[in-house]
């Protein structure tokens, strides 16, 4: 049986940017995060023509260009301190757990 990823460290809303794949060098901010896929959904990453079928909103029906999941590993966070992607640490300040930047030591959260 396949072992399941719980956590993640990429959240929605943070800015991230496609470091591999056909949309590779893309920025654009995390829409929803599947920590139990290990998939993100990215704003104007990786789109694709979905066919829609006729419904009360669309009666005719038609085809919607939509963002469609890519690996979590395929995206790094976006630090605009150090104008690239970066990894993330875990510092704890005041008892609290906070995603830094490893590079300058900006906070994300």
């Amino acid at each position: 049986m396949k072992q399941e990823k719980t956590g993640t460290r990429i959240k929605v809303n943070d800015n991230v940017v496609v470091v591999s794949g056909a949309d590779r060098g893309r920025r654009g901010k995390v829409l929803r995060v599947s920590a139990k896929t290990s998939r993100v959904i990215v704003e104007g990453v990786n789109k694709r023509n979905k066919q829609l079928k006729p419904g009360p909103e669309q009666p005719k029906g038609g085809v919607a260009s939509v963002e469609f999941p890519i690996d979590i590993s395929n995206v790094m966070i976006f630090c605009d301190k150090c104008k690239k992607g970066v990894r993330i640490g875990i510092q704890y300040k005041d008892k609290a757990r906070v995603r830094v930047c490893r590079k300058c030591g900006k906070n994300f959260d």
